[in-house]
């Protein structure tokens, strides 16, 4: 049969694989039209190809109609892939409605631990996903699906395992501290902080020095300039330069402005 589970694939939750899908949702995915060609007799190498032909992820839509992403959900809990593929499909970074597609089959079928050690890395991811509901389009962050995944009991109409809080695992010894990218990224920049001011200061110390020396140089150079210029003068300019002011106006003064005899009197004196 087409629907029914793979031999040997093992109880999740203590359940069948496919029940993990609401029955009526269930139902509506093996009814589709995208279910009957396409995702007939798939494998797990297969169904790569129909992943990276996604375009948007989702529930139900329109007339309560599945999406391809759902049916793709379903598909992989009917063959039950390993972990090393799935693994697989969550390093293709390039294909990311893929990607989407194996953490939603994670966070479903994995035990908590896990979970949290698989998923938690994939909120670096900040691109843009296409979300598809009754609504309509909508966009959405990689990472903001992912947050859903971890804490929210209801994604893309799928009500998901339960999963305990981190901080449960965390007190009970079975998961380790989370490590805050904030955190990290202001402890880098501090790091980098502290080293940009000590080369900056060391780049201050060594510009005042070199000012400095160039200063020492441009006064000694002046001083050797002005004593060469002085030594270069003849001794008629360092003299007649050097007089007093007084000096120079005696000098300039003519003989001819003196008291002529004309206008003397017998006695001497001036009339």
């Amino acid at each position: 049969m087409a629907n029914t589970t793979v031999k040997g694939a093992l109880a999740i939750h203590g359940q069948n694989p496919q029940f993990l899908v609401e029955t009526v949702i269930r139902n509506r995915i093996w009814e589709s039209v995208y279910w009957k060609e396409h995702c007939f007799a798939l494998t797990a190498e297969s169904l790569i190809d129909k992943a990276i032909e996604l375009r948007y992820i989702g529930g139900v839509y329109g007339n309560q109609h599945p999406t391809e992403f759902l049916s793709l959900l379903l598909k992989l809990l009917q063959i039950q892939p390993e972990k090393e593929i799935l693994i697989e499909y969550l390093q293709a970074d390039e294909f990311k409605y893929m990607r989407a597609l194996a953490a939603m089959y994670i966070r479903m079928t994995f035990r908590a631990v896990e979970v949290y050690e698989t998923l938690e890395p994939l909120m670096k991811d900040y691109r843009k996903l296409r979300y598809r509901d009754m609504a309509g389009y909508s966009l959405i962050f990689f990472d903001e699906f992912i947050y859903q995944l971890l804490s929210e009991e209801r994604v893309c109409d799928i009500i998901l395992p339960r999963l305990p809080k981190r901080q449960i695992l965390e007190e009970s010894g079975e998961l380790g501290p989370r490590k805050s990218r904030l955190l990290e990224a202001m402890e880098g920049k501090s790091d980098h902080g502290g080293s940009d001011r000590s080369r900056s200061s060391s780049r201050s110390r060594t510009t005042d020095r070199s000012r400095s020396r160039s200063r020492s140089r441009s006064r000694t150079s002046d001083r050797s300039q002005s004593s060469s210029v002085y030594h270069s003068r003849s001794p008629s300019e360092a003299g007649s330069r050097s007089g007093s002011p007084s000096a120079n106006r005696f000098v300039s003064r003519s003989p001819s402005r003196s008291p002529s005899p004309r206008n003397m009197s017998p006695d001497g004196m001036e009339l």
